[in-house]
């Protein structure tokens, strides 16, 4: 046995020699066929290319269509297409998106196995209708038809030597792709259904325009299909179009039933075709350019029988009834078993009639109405195996005859004037069987006819006395009886007895309007047999007002009142009343609104009336009519300025007055407004100004009087018997005063003996008024046993006075204060005097000139002044008491004015001084004089009452004030020391 050693270098030698062996075994069985004969066939309505060629055994092939002219590539995909065996050619069809006319394509072929692939056939050319030696403008597709929705591509090829401008589709236009030089393009995507004339695609290319019309629809969809027939031979189909499909003329839609034509029209939606023979199934299609639909029916000859309209129509009418006769178009109805309709209208109402029966050809209506016109129509079906109603005849009319009315609706109203109302409804048409003629009324009581009327048509309502009437009546009991008359004759008589006493209810309820009526409600009364019966009118109307009523059946007892005639703001009155054999009797009575407005007028006669501090408003109601509704209450307002401010709201309607308490002086305004459920009225307005009563005022003044009388009565009570206290701790006694050596003498008349440069000039001479406390001169030579006889005379000296102080008053004088003496001392040293002391006196005694009675007061207090000024003036410190004889005579010459003249310092100056700064007032006060206590009197001369004491000079206007009141508490308390 060998054996033979392989190194590995040659066991990889012999492996790569067989596997370049197997590959060149490969290549050697895979050389493809190059495809041959290429061939092009297009289908420009389709835009489809069928593309041929021989190709051997191979299955898949690589397609390339080209645009020649731009050489751009249009589709390149590997397609199988098997070798035909007939035929031993290939074939695939290439649908184009552009119309094929539109420029021209390259076709080439090549077999392709896995990757191998063969050559390029040679290229095969379509040619478009933009090659050169086609000179015009063209558009692609022509009058193409299309489904709604669908996406169109349009081509437009230029004219040789024109300029392209716009595509327009429609009225739009549209955005263009160029295919080749001449070719431009548009894509229209989504069309919409087109007018019947279709939609206008055109190019404009300068100067030249050029288009195409496209059509947009739908295939053909129709429903309904059926067929019938009318005379039991022959039959008719009925479908309906459908939907539209936008496409007319010669591309419309065309129908054929069992492959025969039909004819029918285009502008109605149900079609119909007819067969001179019943088929028993019918096949019906519908075609046009866009598609085909089938439809078929079947049936049995008796369950299709649609009956046609009856004919030649006439009628035999009564006064309640009426008979209607018709005749058919064809006699097989004869053996038809029929159902018939019958429709009657008349002015008021309408009403369906059926009848039945074989081969029926009448009717008849009963319950109609008299004088009453009627309009009627027929359409009948087959009764077994209905299929549907035949056609409606032509109307056809009638009118019933006259018969006597039926008997009117009566009822009756009490007035306040001891009379009755009776009143019916007027008759409807179907009511009055005619035109009515008039009525009878008719008043009678058991034993006899007690009145009889005629009233014309036009009457609805009679008023009865009723005194009249009970005193014709034996039996109380006086029945009305009212009948309706036309041609047809008289009607049955409507009764009513008449209540010959009518009592108003004592409770009177409310009821509110809802629901579209007023809701009532009530007991059953064992007394109203044959009903009720519920009337309402307004509640304010006057006799003879308008009233509606209705009758209502026993066993109800509640019921909705509604009417046309309810008005919103008016009051109505709701009566229920019992129904029997006697005259009718009111149960219930209720009042109520439609609808509450707010018042149509305030409260009247607002009255504001002052109590005190208060004020009491008063107002008159608003009358009934006017306040169109329930009042709730009112409402007072006080007004500030613009604004209402709200006092008190009144629940109580019947109250008409109010009292605002606690006012101020001032002027206020009320205003008083009624409400209803509404709202509130306008309001009424009253002004009143509050003023302090003039009875306070008076209680005042006699209470103020009053307690000033009991105060002074007090006091003068008090002072009376308190006398002495007073006195003693207001007006103390002034002691004597103390002077050294005797001065102890009783009071007699001053000697004076005057300086002899105090001669007192007589000025004038006024009378002397008695009444008045003057100081009379007496001449020494006419002194009696009192005078001073052991003085030595001295003729060189004036003629000496005396002064009495003749006081008619002669209670005695008393110093008022103590300290008061120690101003007499000052006036020792003027001559002889005796001094007592004495009270202030009143303006009028306070001077020491005799006055002449006949001069007048203005003289008399000019003297005065003068006087007192000019010995207040002169300045001098002597004596110069006025001075005037007692017995002046005529001869006395006037004296010197150089006698008053007193120079200071002079001979005279040191003698006795008077008060010269003594006024008609009271003395000053503590603090006014210098410390000291005030004084009311002051030491004077037993001949004179001018005060002998003077104050300063710095005083003396201070003292010029009124003394009135000091003298009469001086007098006062000098009677007290009596």
């Amino acid at each position: 046995m060998s054996c033979f050693n392989v190194s590995p270098f040659t066991l990889v030698w012999l492996t790569c020699v067989v596997l370049g062996l197997l590959v060149g075994h490969t290549h050697a069985q895979v050389v493809l066929t190059v495809p041959q004969e290429l061939s092009l066939s297009p289908n420009k309505s389709t835009q489809q290319l069928s593309i041929s060629w021989l190709g051997g055994d191979a299955t898949y092939f690589d397609l390339m269509i080209l645009r020649t002219e731009l050489n751009e590539t249009v589709f390149y995909e590997t397609v199988s297409s098997r070798v035909n065996p007939l035929s031993g050619r290939h074939h695939w069809t290439w649908t184009s998106v552009e119309p094929l006319e539109c420029t021209s394509l390259s076709v080439q072929v090549r077999s392709r196995d896995g990757q191998a692939t063969s050559e390029w056939s040679s290229t095969q050319i379509l040619q478009g209708n933009d090659i050169p030696s086609i000179e015009k403008s063209q558009m692609f597709p022509q009058d193409r038809i299309v489904y709604v929705g669908s996406n169109t591509t349009f081509c437009c090829i230029v004219k040789e030597g024109n300029q392209f401008d716009t595509i327009h589709y429609g009225s739009t236009v549209m955005n263009v792709t160029r295919l080749s030089r001449r070719t431009y393009t548009i894509t229209v995507t989504n069309q919409m259904p087109s007018q019947p004339s279709g939609t206008n695609v055109f190019c404009r290319n300068k100067p030249d325009l050029c288009g195409t019309v496209v059509f947009v629809g739908y295939p053909p969809q129709p429903s309904d299909f059926a067929c019938e027939t009318k005379d039991l031979k022959s039959a008719v189909c009925y479908w309906n179009e459908g939907r539209d499909t936008h496409l007319y003329g010669i591309r419309r839609t065309l129908y054929s039933l069992n492959n025969r034509t039909c004819v029918v029209s285009d502008t109605e939606k149900h079609k119909q075709c007819a067969s001179a023979q019943w088929e028993g199934t019918w096949t019906l299609k519908a075609k046009n350019d866009l598609g085909q639909y089938t439809l078929s029916d079947s049936a049995e000859i008796r369950h299709r029988v649609h009956p046609v309209a009856p004919q030649e129509l006439t009628s035999v009418a009564f006064s309640s009834n009426s008979t209607v006769q018709w005749k058919w178009k064809y006699d097989s109805y004869a053996s038809l078993a029929l159902v018939c309709e019958v429709v009657l209208t008349s002015q008021e109402f309408e009403k369906k009639y059926t009848f039945s029966g074989v081969g029926l050809q009448s009717a008849f209506f009963s319950d109609l109405y008299p004088d009453e016109e009627y309009v009627g129509k027929v359409r009948c079906g087959a009764q077994q195996n209905f299929w549907k109603w035949g056609n409606w005849s032509e109307p056809f009319n009638f009118k019933t005859k006259v018969s006597a009315p039926d008997p009117p609706d009566v009822w009756m109203r009490m007035n306040g004037d001891d009379s009755v109302q009776i009143i019916w409804k007027r008759l409807s048409r179907k009511q009055s069987h005619g035109r009515i003629t008039g009525f009878i009324v008719t008043l009678w009581s058991s034993e006899e006819d007690l009145q009889q009327n005629h009233f014309s048509a036009n009457t609805l309502t009679v008023s009865i006395n009723l005194t009249e009437i009970s005193t014709l009546s034996r039996d109380r009991k006086v029945t009305a009886s009212i009948f309706a008359k036309n041609a047809g004759g008289l009607s049955q008589p409507a009764n009513l007895v008449l209540p010959l006493h009518f009592t108003e209810p004592t409770v009177v309820s409310r009821v509110v309007y809802s629901d579209g009526g007023f809701p009532l409600s009530w007991q059953s009364d064992a007394n109203a047999p044959c009903g009720y019966v519920v009337d309402w009118h307004d509640a304010f109307c006057m006799p003879n007002c308008s009233v509606e009523w209705i009758k209502v059946a026993a066993e109800i007892t509640d019921i909705s009142i509604e009417s046309v005639n309810f008005e919103p703001g008016v009051r109505y009155n709701l009566s229920l009343y019992s129904c029997s054999s006697e005259a009718p009797k009111l149960l219930h009575r209720w009042q109520g609104y439609m609808q509450e407005l707010v018042p149509s007028s305030a409260v009247s006669q607002l009255i504001a009336n002052q109590q005190d501090s208060a004020v009491l408003l008063t107002w008159k109601e608003i009358p009934l009519f006017n306040r169109r509704g329930f009042l709730q209450g009112y409402n007072i307002y006080i007004s500030n300025g613009s604004q209402l401010t709200l006092l008190a709201n009144l629940l109580d309607p019947g109250r008409r007055e109010y009292r605002v308490q606690g006012l101020s002086e001032g002027s206020y305004k009320f205003t008083v407004k009624a409400y209803t459920s509404a709202g509130e009225d306008t309001g009424t307005t009253s002004s009143i100004t509050l003023e302090t009563p003039i009875y306070r005022f008076i209680l005042a003044i006699l209470a103020s009087l009053g307690f000033t009388s009991l105060f002074m009565v007090v006091v003068a009570f008090f002072c009376y018997k308190k006398r002495k206290w007073v006195k003693t701790a207001f007006y103390p006694d002034i002691p004597e005063p103390k002077l050294p050596g005797d001065w102890s003498r009783t009071q007699r008349p001053l000697d004076v003996k005057p300086s002899p440069h105090s001669m007192v000039h007589i000025v004038e001479k006024p009378e002397w008024d008695s009444s008045k406390e003057v100081l009379i001169a007496i001449p020494e030579d006419n002194e009696g046993e009192d005078g001073l006889g052991d003085e030595p005379a001295d003729t060189d000296e004036p003629t000496s006075l005396r002064y009495y102080n003749q006081v008619v008053d002669e209670r005695p004088i008393r110093p008022r204060f103590p300290d008061s003496s120690l101003s007499s001392t000052s006036s020792l040293d003027s001559g002889r005097t005796d001094v007592t002391y004495t009270g202030i006196q009143t303006s009028g005694s306070s001077f020491v000139f005799q006055l002449d009675s006949e001069a007048s007061s203005e003289d008399h207090k000019q003297q005065l002044a003068v006087e007192h000024s000019a010995s207040c003036e002169d300045g001098g410190l002597g004596y110069r008491p006025q001075m005037q004889p007692s017995a002046p005579s005529d001869d006395m010459g006037p004296m010197s004015a150089e006698a008053f003249d007193d120079p200071q310092g002079g001979p005279g100056s040191w003698g006795y001084k008077p008060q010269c700064s003594w006024h008609l007032d009271s003395p000053v006060e503590a603090e006014e004089s210098a410390g000291f206590a005030p004084s009311l009197g002051s030491p004077t001369s037993v001949a004179s009452t001018q005060f002998l004491l003077a104050d300063g000079e710095e005083h003396v206007e201070e003292k010029r004030q009124s003394s009135t009141a000091a003298t009469w508490f001086t007098n006062l308390l000098s009677s007290t020391k009596q």
